[in-house]
């Protein structure tokens, strides 16, 4: 395989430099550096992220996409695919830092209601002792404070490890998203039944023996159609999901673009519809062309086409129309003058 490009290593470098990105601003660097409009060039962008993906592999890094779930995001970042000793060296936190993150993330997946969060005071809360792993508990567990508990989320935040949501609460941030679909997995963190991903953020079916949830994003993206029946996939309840106003005209929009023919071809058919009647009728060929014309060349042709004239008899009929045209008229000026010049010779 031919190496990586400039265009190749900017796209890592965007990713790695910044952090996880949205994807409108990975797709702008993406159409930057390589002149492509994403819409009409999408198999080319899975071909420049297939060939990263190839060499990354070689050290153990993934460029991947996911979702946000509390807002329906997508973003990119690149991860590492190996949780080995030495990875777990690479990192800026400390113990206690790292122990009281995990006990975070526990205390989010663990919530039976799929809210996604925690409040702050639940997080300062948290027993870091419970993440030792060992009967006997490091003294820089038991000597984490408040004060360093409310530090560490901070950082943590501004880290996008955690997120702060509208509430007030504390969530999962994008790299979290990113890092742990693995750890969600041998967690065995309930999935959603749509996209199959971890449901930390999901609602889930009125029916308490029921254990199906489902993201906000995926249940717009099954129950948005009006003619879908609104049911839990699982045991058959039905789901309390209301069709927005928004969702109710955009699928209206989307149902008569596919059923109404656009206005170019109605045009055309008219058109052709036009072409086939006139083709039908018996009217010959000729008269049928020379209708956009004036009405004299119409006559004129459908006298050709009945009964051909020949010249001498053309000028003769041209001749009585004159001879009509002068009686009606009456005697003009140039008449009545040569009336009195032969009077006066008679005199």
């Amino acid at each position: 395989m031919p190496p990586l490009s400039w265009r190749h290593h900017t796209l890592i470098q965007a990713v790695l430099s910044r952090g996880p990105l949205k994807e409108k601003e990975f797709h702008s660097i993406f159409s930057d550096v390589t002149g492509k409009s994403l819409d009409s060039h999408k198999q080319l962008f899975n071909d420049y992220l297939g060939k990263i993906n190839m060499e990354l592999s070689y050290i153990q890094f993934e460029l991947r996409a996911c979702r946000n779930q509390y807002d329906g995001s997508v973003y990119y970042g690149v991860i590492n695919t190996v949780a080995d000793e030495q990875s777990k060296l690479g990192t800026k936190y400390a113990v206690p830092q790292i122990a009281f993150y995990k006990g975070i993330i526990e205390a989010i997946v663990q919530d039976t209601t799929a809210k996604g969060t925690i409040s702050n005071i639940e997080a300062l809360n948290i027993r870091l002792e419970n993440q030792s792993g060992s009967s006997e508990v490091p003294p820089a567990l038991k000597n984490f404070s408040m004060f360093q508990k409310e530090k560490a989320i901070h950082e943590f935040i501004q880290d996008q490890w955690l997120c702060a949501t509208s509430d007030g609460n504390i969530g999962l941030g994008v790299r979290s998203f990113l890092d742990l679909r693995s750890w969600f997995h041998n967690n065995e963190v309930p999935t959603c039944d749509v996209c199959n991903e971890a449901g930390i953020k999901a609602d889930l079916c009125l029916n308490e023996s029921c254990t199906v949830r489902i993201h906000k994003y995926c249940l717009k993206a099954k129950f948005s159609q009006t003619r879908n029946e609104k049911v839990c996939p699982g045991c058959g309840t039905q789901w309390p999901y209301v069709v927005t106003k928004a969702e109710a005209v955009e699928e209206e929009e989307d149902t008569e673009v596919h059923q109404q023919p656009s206005e170019p071809l109605r045009r055309k058919k008219s058109r052709g519809s036009r072409q086939v009647q006139e083709e039908g009728s018996d009217e010959p060929s000729s008269r049928r062309l020379k209708r956009s014309g004036n009405n004299e060349d119409e006559e004129l042709t459908g006298q050709s086409q009945t009964q051909p004239l020949t010249q001498a008899s053309r000028k003769t009929k041209l001749e009585k129309l004159a001879a009509v045209e002068v009686d009606n008229a009456g005697p003009g000026p140039s008449t009545r003058r040569a009336t009195r010049t032969s009077a006066r010779l008679q005199r």
